[in-house]
């Protein structure tokens, strides 16, 4: 027997990513490491903590003592530009102040974060340099934060082209996972015609989807696990204890899938 690689994706979808975390905290309890991350936009952000050492449990814990009107001071207004509502610097700024890496080198686990190339309109992946300003880009989102400028691109939110790049590290390992987490939205009884930011947020997740099932019918992960969190929009921060709730099940069926698939392998892991 010998001990798996594990290669570990973690989607974007904004507020939904939170559920990363609880499967993290599984692959903990299990007491297993994956070997190489990807990660798109709030994947990017969670698995930089994790490929820094910053255990899933930790992670919980920061974000437990980060209380609502805390939440607020991420979204620093973007005024002058006019390229989106917030400026992303008040993120970048917690991002150095609580990942204990600058780049990529000085990671515990190497990890690739995919941005998108606004004006070539392809695929980015950045492996190496400064890791902050690659998570940074990787969370542009259109409309929401501002483009990140690095060389001679702009770079907004990999979840464009790439939501789930579980592509870019299937090489690197034995057993791939990939964690979806673009969600569900269903329409209320008393609302059903989604309004104007919902109209462009919920675009966004249609189409994060559609390139999710294509890959899909590609080249399928080894595991892929898409948690049915409804109705948590983009910037819904302030619910993750109702996301982590959400996941519960999710996150006990992956444990069982992950040893039926390491066991099949004949893996050693325990």
């Amino acid at each position: 027997m010998t001990t798996p690689r594990i290669g570990l994706t973690l989607g974007g979808g904004g507020a939904r990513g939170l559920s990363h975390i609880a499967f993290l905290k599984a692959l903990d309890e299990m007491n297993l490491k994956p070997s190489v991350i990807s990660g798109t936009s709030i994947g990017a952000i969670i698995g930089s903590f994790y490929a820094a050492g910053i255990s899933a449990t930790d992670m919980e814990a920061m974000l437990a003592s980060i209380h609502f009107k805390e939440i607020t001071r991420f979204f620093d207004l973007s005024l002058l530009k006019g390229t989106a509502m917030f400026k992303g610097d008040a993120i970048e700024d917690f991002l150095i102040e609580h990942i204990p890496a600058r780049h990529f080198d000085q990671l515990k686990i190497p990890i690739k974060i995919i941005a998108t190339d606004f004006w070539k309109r392809k695929e980015v992946v950045l492996d190496s340099g400064d890791l902050i300003w690659a998570v940074r880009a990787s969370m542009s989102i259109p409309l929401v934060f501002e483009p990140v400028t690095i060389g001679d691109m702009v770079l907004v939110d990999g979840g464009l082209v790439n939501p789930l790049p579980y592509d870019h590290i299937r090489k690197e390992c034995d057993l791939l996972v990939a964690i979806d987490v673009t969600g569900q939205r269903v329409p209320t009884h008393d609302d059903p015609v989604p309004n104007m930011w919902e109209s462009v947020a919920s675009s966004f997740l249609i189409m994060q989807s559609a390139i999710i099932d294509n890959m899909r019918k590609i080249s399928k992960p080894d595991i892929y696990i898409k948690p049915p969190i409804k109705n948590v929009q983009l910037l819904n921060f302030d619910k993750y204890k109702e996301i982590m709730r959400g996941v519960r099940y999710d996150v006990d069926q992956f444990k069982i899938d992950l040893e039926k698939e390491l066991n099949k392998k004949k893996f050693l892991w325990f």
